[in-house]
């Protein structure tokens, strides 16, 4: 045997020697399966760490939903549970314009039951009727919960107060305030013009509100105006005079020719002048004859 076949012996055994522990070592982390292809091993290698993520988000997301429904289950039925289911409904019935002892019958009648009362004036309801409920009528209700009615006092009522001798505007103030519906009326009367001289119904009477009281104002004292007479004879002129209120004080003659004797020809005031009832009222009458004037 040479030496160098020798020692070529020696380093091959030593080369095939590392070569089996590199290929055991690299078969123990990568083998190639038998009857696979390299390509096919490497899929199958790249294939496990996405069925690793899949399998991780399914259970991420199996966790959450799992949360959800306790979480909503603990809430509706411990934190806030739904109301127990609604017991017998009934109609209510309209109450309004009846008796209490009435309306207390009516509702027991569809098996309900009145509840607080309360009252309240009104200018129209007629003392203890009902004039308002809750609920309202037409509306569903559990016997459990009473119908609250309110029934009437009836309308206010207050005394008029007395605005006798009251210039207008001051009786109307006075009126409206205590809540009374003011109607103004004139008459003659010898108050000064703009006073009140009555008022209806008379101060100091009870009467509800809101009632209207008729006040009558001053229009003055009663005028009439000064007739024209001249040519009249003298009775009927007085006649004429006395009718409208007027008084004639004083007659005077003066001699006169002719048909003027026995008629006015003078008037004191003059015709149109507007007097006041009772006033005085100056004539002269035409006489025949001679003499001199008579007063």
């Amino acid at each position: 045997m040479k030496l160098g076949d020798s020692l070529g012996r020696r380093r091959g055994r030593r080369r095939s020697a590392n070569g089996s522990e590199d290929g055991a070592a690299s078969g123990e982390g990568q083998s190639t399966p038998r009857g696979a292809t390299f390509g096919q091993w490497m899929e199958g290698q790249s294939l496990f760490p996405q069925l690793r993520g899949r399998n991780l988000l399914l259970g991420v997301g199996g966790l959450a939903l799992l949360g959800w429904a306790f979480g909503y289950g603990f809430a509706t039925r411990v934190l806030f549970p739904a109301p127990p289911p609604p017991g017998d409904l009934f109609e209510v019935p309209d109450l309004r314009g009846m008796g209490l002892a009435s309306a207390s019958e009516r509702l027991a009648g569809v098996g309900l039951e009145m509840g607080s009362v309360d009252s309240l004036q009104h200018p129209s309801v007629v003392a203890g009727l009902v004039l308002g409920q809750s609920p309202l009528p037409g509306q569903l209700s559990r016997p459990a919960n009473p119908v609250r009615v309110s029934i009437s006092t009836g309308p206010q009522s207050r005394s008029v107060p007395d605005v006798l001798g009251l210039i207008e505007d001051r009786a109307r103030i006075v009126l409206e305030t205590s809540g009374f519906v003011v109607n103004l009326d004139t008459v003659e009367s010898e108050e000064p013009r703009g006073r009140v001289v009555s008022v209806s119904p008379a101060p100091g009477a009870v009467v509800a509100l809101p009632s209207e009281i008729r006040v009558r104002l001053s229009a003055g004292p009663p005028v009439v105006a000064m007739p024209f007479v001249l040519g009249l004879e003298r009775a009927a002129a007085e006649m004429l005079l006395d009718s409208l209120g007027l008084v004639v004080s004083d007659v005077d003659e003066v001699f006169r020719f002719g048909r003027d004797q026995g008629i006015v020809v003078e008037q004191e005031p003059a015709a149109e002048t507007e007097l006041r009832r009772g006033s005085s009222v100056r004539l002269t009458v035409g006489r025949g004859g001679g003499g001199g004037q008579e007063q």
